[in-house]
């Protein structure tokens, strides 16, 4: 569990941290460096859950660690599978991080949405549905871990 608290709102208490995989943890399939040593360090607060539809067929091989739980979706409407998998863990203690179209829905709904411009790009839609834009999944990730720097961003 991490609680978080944020001057202006009330206190975050998430138990989860959801992330798309393509565009988001990977570029063309593989997965950022430093990106699975901070999901270690943050799954000692946080159940790890990866979603993707594996375009590039790699997720298993990339996210290989016990403490990352993948799901893997079908081709179409991916914006309801990922929503009705990020209900089954309880939106207002999961944090959702995306940058596709089909992750907006999740940006929204989780108790936090981070959206993330890397060299896939972000959907303009995950975009306006977030509640954070970082430049790449290990700055969010970094953030998640030094929750200092999420409430210098939110505050009111």
């Amino acid at each position: 569990m991490l609680k978080i608290t944020i001057p202006g709102m009330e206190e975050i208490t998430l138990d989860h941290l959801l992330l798309d995989y393509n565009g988001t943890l990977a570029c063309d399939g593989r997965i950022k460096p430093g990106v699975l040593e901070k999901l270690e360090k943050l799954s000692h607060s946080l159940s790890i859950h990866v979603i993707t539809a594996d375009t590039f067929g790699s997720v298993q091989e990339q996210c290989d660690a016990s403490f990352i739980h993948i799901h893997i979706i079908g081709k179409e409407a991916q914006d309801r599978a990922k929503l009705e998998y990020l209900k089954q863990l309880g939106p207002q203690h999961t944090v959702a991080v995306g940058n596709g179209r089909n992750d907006a829905l999740i940006l929204e709904e989780a108790r936090l949405g981070f959206a993330i411009l890397q060299e896939e790009g972000c959907a303009a839609k995950s975009l306006l549905a977030s509640d954070v834009l970082f430049h790449s999944i290990n700055d969010a990730l970094d953030v998640l871990l030094n929750a200092n720097r999420l409430i210098a961003t939110l505050r009111t």
